[in-house]
């Protein structure tokens, strides 16, 4: 059951981040959901565990993670159209 909540919580904030910024996140609820994951990862590496945490994710760290890594694959996914 850790896990399901893991990744509803991990697609949540994927959707959350994309939609921030206004950007569609490529593969759609898996995409959000891997985006959710990684933002985690990489919003904890760079700020710390710090905020509410529900699902194994830091709220605040794991969302601000994700919109950097949608935001990073944005300026990818459109220098690679050129």
């Amino acid at each position: 059951m850790d896990f399901l909540w893991s990744l509803i919580v991990g697609g949540v904030l994927g959707a959350l981040a994309g939609a921030f910024l206004g950007k569609d996140v490529p593969g759609g609820i898996i995409g959000n959901i891997i985006a959710g994951f990684v933002g985690s990862w990489l919003g904890v590496t760079l700020f710390g565990a710090w905020g509410p945490a529900i699902g194994g994710f830091y709220i605040a760290p794991a969302l601000i993670g994700a919109i950097i890594l949608i935001l990073i694959l944005s300026i990818v996914m459109k220098s690679m159209r050129k």
